[in-house]
């Protein structure tokens, strides 16, 4: 059985009965006064008979638009955690009828550089560059030939649009947060990564402690290596083992909590009734689960993939409110997930 034709401008004309230029006119909304009303549902009705979708290469090339938009990030198509950042910018790209084309290029510098050149060899109308995690990174040059937006990432220079979570003011809401339920010993269980992230969050703990005037501590700041359970559980143990106990710990991640949970349970302790905690990240596959399920700030993925999109737009479609002049830094607020690890400190 041999593959059947697509149906082509010419055969909606056909079959309305009226001539190639009515039916562009019609199908690309330009019709206008001009064309009776009883013709135009005519040409829809022969178009939507016969299957007729317009070329979108041949529009492109009208418009000199391919109404595509690169994403090229370094490992967030292959990790779940941060699926939703993806999600919010095929989102928002499809309200504006765009379609998202994903490289993922595992970190691999080669490969980024040729995914950026293959991308603006096929056209794309835009790039938005994304990270896994909030970092400061020197992109391939190429992306600047097209409107651009860094996703989770920036430069040091602040010369191309990005978006990033306020890790310094998610930091000093949860101290404040424990520093509600009546906690005066705040400890922090902090990543040894020199990244943005482990830093801010240090700056918001630090601004928060003394918003609530309480001194920091530098023997309430515990390190782990590499922001995982198992240097969670150690960096805990440290801090549960020092001269002044500790009754509360804010965490750099889901991950490191999991082990502070461990580590407090070894000490024959229980969460919140000795040690309250907060986590960071929201990671679904971690916080609802532990016993009892942990209050944890939620990374806004979804609302940062959809604003990078949507200003990479903004961009692409000329001056407005929304693009200013100078390439904007924004910062997204990340919220507080309330779940039972936090309560007031035992007497």
């Amino acid at each position: 059985m041999g593959t059947r034709r697509r149906p082509l401008i010419r055969d909606v004309a056909g079959r309305a009965g009226v001539s190639l230029t009515t039916v562009s006119l019609v199908l690309n909304g330009k019709a206008g006064a001009n064309i009776p009303a009883e013709t135009q549902a005519r040409v829809r009705a022969a178009a939507k008979e016969l299957g007729y979708r317009p070329n979108a290469m041949a529009r492109g090339l009208r418009r000199q638009r391919s109404d595509t938009i690169a994403v090229i990030s370094d490992e967030i198509a292959t990790t779940p955690f941060a699926g939703a950042m993806l999600q919010g910018a095929q989102d928002a790209a499809w309200a504006t009828g765009r379609v998202m084309l994903l490289v993922n290029t595992g970190r691999d510098v080669n490969l980024e550089a040729r995914a950026v050149e293959a991308m603006l060899d096929h056209h794309v109308d835009a790039v938005v560059y994304a990270r896994m995690h909030h970092e400061v990174v020197d992109p391939p040059a190429g992306i600047r030939d097209v409107p651009a937006v860094l996703l989770d990432a920036r430069t040091a220079s602040g010369d191309l649009p990005s978006v990033v979570p306020d890790e310094a003011a998610a930091a000093f809401a949860a101290v404040g947060y424990l520093a509600g339920h009546g906690h005066r010993r705040i400890a922090f269980v902090n990543t040894s990564d020199p990244g943005p992230a482990a830093i801010e969050r240090l700056e918001g703990y630090r601004l928060g402690l003394s918003a609530h005037g309480l001194a920091a501590d530098p023997a309430m700041i515990a390190l782990g290596d590499y922001g995982d359970t198992p240097s969670g559980f150690a960096a805990a143990l440290r801090l549960l083992d020092g001269d002044n106990r500790p009754t509360a710990l804010f965490c750099f991640n889901d991950r490191m909590a999991m082990g502070a949970y461990r580590a407090i349970l070894l000490r024959g302790l229980r969460v919140p009734d000795d040690i309250s905690i907060v986590g960071f990240d929201n990671m679904e596959q971690i916080a609802p689960w532990l016993d009892p399920p942990l209050t944890t700030m939620q990374l806004p993925h979804y609302e940062m993939g959809r604003w990078a999109v949507e200003h990479v737009l903004a961009m692409l479609d000329g001056p407005s409110t929304v693009t200013p002049r100078l390439p904007m830094q924004m910062r997204l607020p990340c919220p507080l997930v309330e779940r039972r690890s936090v309560g007031p400190p035992t007497a």
